[in-house]
């Protein structure tokens, strides 16, 4: 059995066991327990000039690679979304090619793609709340026309606008009342974006969900599901259950998916126990985790689909430590594990991103992403992984 090296944060190393690959197999047909997106990110080209500041250099054929990666694994692409650096790299030109191209790749392979809708092409940090109104039309209709799912993304320059909740209540009214088709909307925390602090209305996320909650009452039919990103399973229970009949709650809590996505059906998942009447079963997935864990998710979800919930626990449950590495705090750099995952499985020539942001990450971090990944059977190509890893280690001056 091959060795791993591995890297402390005070310099010295240490080896453990290559795991063999996990041998999971796409499925034969399309995922039934659960529908499941992974937020997929981007990669650059890697002679390109990524560096801060500049505009997106992206390999596109790489990129467009992985997610008929996801669609052959059963999964759904989420895509121009926070994982794939809106707002961190990732410009308006670069965003609006890669809702365009993406929408072409889920026409070829039959999939399921939904797509980020924001107000960020505008370039001046305050704008009024009808400019946001109208930002958030101009690209809802570019969605509609290329023919993927919109989600309406938590935007900052609402997040700055807005005085009260009755802005919140206003921009959606009005945006949504121009969707020619359901959209899903996204409450992205301050973890992942410190300028969403009070979204809603509110720092106090009860309050803030009783207007989302209104939100979708006023427009029931415009509103096919929540993504919640907020890092925070009680908070995710309790409006999962609120939710109206036909709204699907999108977990995106990369901390504690394994008990949120496994419900009511894996008596063992630990989640928060819901105080509602007649409880939700379960949650749906949009993760970034899941651009991470490809396989890893497809497999447990085949698992469920089987009705064997012990080994969907056994193979998606040791990922979650994996997922809080990639997305310890602070939170919003999560990308730069993500795009790690990707080099190391095989997914891209280079470990790069766009803006430069592949160095956010030390070393010693990066190190427990790749033992985590190991002993959660996350590494699709163990001997390429432990190649390229040490590769890395030697190029730092570090004996691998």
């Amino acid at each position: 059995m091959s060795a791993l090296t591995l890297l402390s944060a005070d310099g010295s190393t240490a080896t453990v066991d290559l795991a063999d690959a996990p041998g999971y197999t796409p499925p034969s047909g399309p995922l039934r327990s659960r529908v499941a997106y992974a937020a997929a990110h981007v990669v650059p080209r890697t002679a390109g000039d990524n560096t801060p500041g500049r505009p997106a250099d992206v390999d596109w054929d790489a990129t467009l690679a992985f997610r008929r990666h996801a669609y052959t694994w059963g999964l759904g692409v989420a895509d121009a979304m926070d994982t794939a650096q809106r707002n961190m790299g990732l410009d308006a030109a670069a965003t609006r090619e890669l809702i365009s191209r993406s929408a072409e790749v889920a026409r070829e392979e039959g999939g399921a793609l939904v797509v980020g809708v924001n107000t960020d092409h505008v370039d001046d940090e305050a704008i009024s709340v009808d400019a946001v109104i109208d930002a958030y039309k101009t690209q809802l209709h570019f969605t509609e026309d290329q023919g993927a799912g919109p989600v309406l993304m938590a935007s900052r320059h609402l997040a700055r606008a807005a005085g009260s909740a009755d802005d919140y209540r206003r921009v959606y009214r009005e945006v949504l009342s121009a969707a020619t088709t359901p959209v899903v909307l996204h409450w992205l925390g301050t973890a992942f974006d410190p300028v969403l602090e009070g979204y809603f209305g509110s720092s106090d996320w009860r309050s803030a969900a009783d207007v989302l909650i209104e939100i979708i009452g006023e427009n029931p039919d415009k509103v096919s599901g929540v993504k919640m990103s907020l890092l925070d399973a009680a908070s995710e229970v309790a409006v999962r259950d609120r939710l109206p009949d036909g709204v699907r709650m999108f977990t995106g809590d990369d901390f504690n998916y394994v008990g949120l996505i496994g419900g009511a059906d894996v008596p063992d998942a630990v989640q928060p126990v819901s105080e509602a009447a007649t409880p939700r079963r379960h949650s749906d997935a949009l993760l970034g985790a899941f651009a991470a864990l490809t396989t890893s998710a497809s497999a447990a979800i085949q698992a469920l689909d089987a009705g064997d919930p012990d080994r969907y626990l056994a193979i998606l449950g040791p990922t979650e430590e994996l997922s809080r590495q990639i997305f310890a705090a602070p939170t919003f750099y999560y990308k730069t594990g993500v795009a790690f995952m990707s080099w190391l499985n095989g997914h891209q020539p280079a470990f790069q991103m766009v803006g430069g942001l592949h160095s956010a990450r030390s070393l010693p971090h990066l190190s427990r992403i790749v033992e985590l990944a190991n002993d959660a059977r996350a590494l699709e190509k163990p001997a390429l992984a432990a190649e390229r890893w040490h590769a890395m280690l030697r190029l730092n001056g570090v004996d691998a």
